[in-house]
């Protein structure tokens, strides 16, 4: 393995090191405005990573993902409104379970049923789903109907109020740290391993013995689980729920985010949260009427012509992959012969 391969595989860890750093240290240099921006990123980025665990690790095109973050935010919404329940360490976690539930309901209907179900059953499911349930969302008053649920009220841990700013900043970078690590661990795992399986080669796998489709279905109801928990966290940072959290135009927004940023990475679809919604802001004050139209021409092109995404460009394929199992011998041509077995190339 010559020196310039090495360097590709410590890529992905010096970059997320890098944005690490950078996230904890920023609050010390932006003013109110750009924290409460990068906030919603980190929200946002939760939702991402929920799409890039189905899509870009088990193959699974998912339009629903805004339907998971909607209905928890809804929930809780309602939890803390109707029942003046306003504690972190009941919201959040209901956010979740709230994402799990309604997730692993979505998953009986379009993945675990008796046949395996195609890639475009799964989508047009999932956009069903959430197109139904932002209709019913709209015409129902005691949600809202068109206005959605304002006027939040903050979270609290015991009697301290988080607001929004460096507390809620800082809740949000954990919380996606937590998320972030924890996938990262899981799709290095076995569990990982037959998830890259399937996305590459779902017959292979069957054959093997594996039942993909429940693999299929917990990847999806965990991705659901961390959706909700976006959900929850959204509705309270922004004061404000509302219909349009919970439909296809957010659920098609986090599957650019993610193929953007670049699939099966996780730290590609937070960065494609950030540098989209980076560009939304600069472009909607070049051009205030034209600026979807640049932004949509810009996406194409990425998607178009790097598939891989923007991380692509730094990260090679392999270590998108990951490395599974044991180090095996050095073959004589000096490489690791596991290396040789388990190299996975994405489609």
């Amino acid at each position: 393995m010559n020196g310039k391969s090495r360097k590709i595989r410590v890529a992905l860890p010096v970059i997320e090191a890098v944005l690490l750093a950078a996230a904890v240290l920023l609050p010390l240099v932006l003013d109110d405005f750009w924290i409460l921006f990068t906030t919603r990123v980190f929200i946002l980025g939760l939702i991402a990573l929920s799409f890039d665990l189905v899509w870009g690790y088990a193959g699974i095109m998912s339009f629903g993902q805004a339907l998971f973050f909607g209905m928890a935010g809804y929930s809780t919404a309602l939890i803390a409104t109707k029942l003046d329940v306003t504690s972190v360490f009941i919201i959040v976690p209901a956010a979740a379970l709230v994402g799990l539930i309604v997730s692993f309901l979505m998953a009986v209907l379009v993945i675990l049923g008796k046949r395996q179900p195609s890639m475009v059953f799964i989508a047009l499911g999932t956009l069903t789903g959430s197109y139904v349930v932002e209709r019913l969302a709209r015409g129902w008053s005691y949600v809202g109907g068109q206005n959605g649920i304002p006027s939040l009220p903050r979270l609290t841990a015991g009697s301290f109020e988080i607001t929004e700013g460096p507390i809620f900043y800082y809740m949000a970078l954990g919380v996606l740290l937590v998320v972030y690590v924890s996938l990262r661990l899981l799709t290095r795992s076995q569990f990982g391993l037959v998830l890259a399986g399937i996305r590459q080669q779902e017959n292979r796998i069957t054959f093997f013995g594996y039942n993909t489709q429940n693999y299929k279905g917990i990847a999806f109801c965990l991705a659901g689980a961390i959706a909700g928990l976006a959900g929850g966290l959204y509705g309270f940072h922004e004061g404000y729920i509302g219909p349009g959290q919970l439909g296809p135009v957010l659920s098609t927004q986090v599957v650019l985010y993610t193929l953007f940023g670049g699939a099966g990475t996780l730290i590609g679809s937070i960065l494609g949260v950030g540098l989209i919604d980076l560009f939304s802001y600069h472009l909607s004050h070049v051009w205030d009427m034209g600026w979807p139209i640049l932004l949509g021409l810009l996406l194409l092109i990425v998607v178009m012509f790097r598939p891989t995404g923007l991380i692509g460009f730094i990260v090679s394929d392999r270590e998108r992959m990951g490395v599974f199992g044991r180090p095996g011998k050095k073959t004589s041509s000096g490489k690791d012969s596991s290396e040789v077995k388990t190299s996975h190339e994405p489609a």
